[in-house]
């Protein structure tokens, strides 16, 4: 089989919560949770078999409702928190809670795709993150370097900070904060830096987009119109400590440096529909993935605003005169930025994409009618990056 060939994997019902299992370094593996009015949800647990290019699954029952987020601890392959919808006094609210897999499963190899009528484990309920006020949870997010212990849950205008207590098992409220302003203020998604020692998160309302220090639950930065129209995703540069990037409904991806809000770094304007998602490359920052409502993944490649802009440093020794007469030559060319790929493998809204965190080459892109394809950087690119 062709070593860039898509894998695609298709799910019975309709989804669009998508995770690297972020604990598990060795194996590929993803968390898929679905959406089903009619029947008992499910988490899908997706292993790839690289060398094979065979997708396996495991089924685990959510039967609390309906998956709208979904996101794995750092810390434990067991453990991953949902948010969900469920029917309270005649009206629906977005619940969030911390689960964990069943003991006895090791996920994947077990299970074939064909094997659907095995008996299907349900997954343990651990603890709930629910806010006083009965808000709508939007999203939780992990602090990314900890022990699994501190999460962020956003509820409507609220972002709580909780600490999982024992094995998980209990979430007390550490601190939290509101939004303050006209009107119904509603967070619609946040995510956690991994730098400054893990006190900042960034948040999402409407157009705007908030940092908060999570020791005093103040806010740092508000970059008041980041989008045109709502702000559905963001994610921090891995390397460099400033940058971050946001999508929304305008149909563009901007990147920020957050010393400096008034205007974005770079903007990008590829999607013909709402971007939903962007991600980083966990290793080579210069790699973007967004996916859209236009059905189509892009994987463009920022090299002009990443942490190595000139390609990997090299030691002047080791060079003959003439790689480096190349590499001066190479050095005076400003990087150029440009759109590596576009995949289209889907046929609905593109509502999730995300890298493996076992295999930086290696990406998933999920649809809303539960159609998850999982892609390599074309090889070309990778080679140029490595060498």
């Amino acid at each position: 089989m062709e070593d860039d060939a898509p894998v695609i994997y298709g799910l019975e019902f309709q989804a669009r919560a998508l995770t690297p299992q972020t604990a598990e370094t060795d194996a590929i593996r993803f968390l898929v949770g679905t959406q089903s009015l009619k029947y008992d949800n499910q988490v899908h647990v997706i292993d790839f078999d690289d060398e094979n290019n065979i997708i396996s699954k495991t089924v685990l029952l959510h039967q609390a409702g309906e998956i709208w987020h979904i996101s794995a601890s750092p810390a434990d392959r067991g453990v991953l928190a949902t948010c969900y919808s469920q029917a309270a006094d005649s009206k629906v609210v977005t619940c969030a809670a911390v689960w964990r897999m069943p003991a006895e499963l090791e996920p994947g190899g077990q299970e074939s795709p064909e094997d659907a009528a095995s008996p299907a484990h349900a997954l343990e309920l651990l603890c709930l993150l629910e806010p006083a006020a009965r808000g709508s949870t939007a999203c939780v997010t992990w602090e990314p370097a900890g022990d699994g212990k501190r999460v962020v849950s956003l509820a409507d205008s609220h972002i709580l900070l909780w600490d999982l207590e024992g094995s998980s098992s209990q979430a007390t409220l550490a601190s939290s904060a509101s939004l303050e302003g006209k009107g119904q203020l509603k967070f619609t998604t946040g995510r956690w830096s991994p730098h400054h020692n893990c006190s900042q998160v960034a948040t999402a309302n409407d157009t705007a987009i908030r940092g908060w220090d999570t020791r005093t639950m103040s806010q740092i930065y508000c970059i008041e119109s980041a989008h045109g129209q709502l702000v559905r995703d963001l994610d921090f540069n891995p390397n460099k400590q400033y940058y971050l990037a946001s999508c929304g409904d305008d149909c563009k991806v901007k990147f920020w440096d957050t010393r400096n809000v008034a205007e974005p770094v770079k903007t990008l304007e590829e999607h013909s529909h709402w971007v939903w998602n962007v991600r980083y490359n966990h290793s080579h920052d210069q790699l973007v993935l967004t996916g859209s409502s236009d059905s189509r993944v892009i994987l463009s490649n920022m090299v002009s605003i990443s942490s190595e802009p000139f390609g990997h440093l090299v030691d002047d020794d080791d060079l003959s005169d003439q790689e480096e007469r190349r590499l001066e030559e190479k050095s005076q060319e400003p990087p150029q930025d440009s759109v590596i790929a576009t995949y289209e493998e889907h046929e609905d809204s593109v509502y999730a994409v995300d890298w493996s965190s076992a295999d930086p080459w290696l990406f998933a892109s999920l649809s809303y009618d539960g159609r998850l394809v999982i892609n390599r950087v074309p090889r070309a690119l990778k080679y140029h990056i490595l060498l």
